[in-house]
């Protein structure tokens, strides 16, 4: 890339503006548009990851984090309408000091009622953006979180 063309992109990043508030801005209209179709089976949209992590089966809280990349205390927090409502149950880990996150038969079965109004929701979004726009956003957001470090210990997130 020559100094011309190179001083043209930053000069074009500027007027663009601030990525975090794009960012933003776009999770705000994806997420209220899943969480429109989620509420028909009485879910936020984070508790449905949740659940279809879980089906992965029993894991440690830390690896459950990991896997969804988000802090532990965000997790945390996710579970504890899960748990209350019988879904998720926490049971004793391999050792005293360790939890499991285990999927009960009533999550299951709440995780596979709301996955119609995930799948509706996903097919709605897929032809408002366009097949092609979907795909290639995926691509930048994989390729972006591969670049970015991962979410220290006491990050917070949704």
């Amino acid at each position: 890339m020559n100094e011309k063309t190179r001083l043209s992109t930053q000069a074009e990043l500027k007027v663009q503006g601030c990525t975090n508030l794009k960012l933003r801005q776009l999770m705000r209209r994806v997420a209220h548009h899943y969480d429109l179709e989620m509420a028909k089976a009485g879910l936020k949209t984070t508790q449905y990851s949740l659940l279809s992590y879980a089906l992965k089966g029993p894991m440690r809280p830390g690896e459950l984090a990991r896997d969804m990349k988000m802090s532990a205390s965000t997790l945390t927090r996710n579970l504890k309408p899960l748990i209350d409502a019988g879904w998720i149950e926490l049971t004793a880990g391999t050792d005293a000091r360790s939890r499991t996150v285990v999927l009960t038969a009533a999550g299951r079965a709440k995780r596979d009622e709301a996955r119609v109004h995930w799948k509706a929701a996903q097919v709605q979004l897929n032809a408002l953006l366009g097949v092609e726009r979907v795909l290639a956003l995926h691509t930048l957001v994989n390729e972006s979180l591969e670049l970015l470090s991962p979410i220290e210990s006491g990050a917070d997130d949704e």
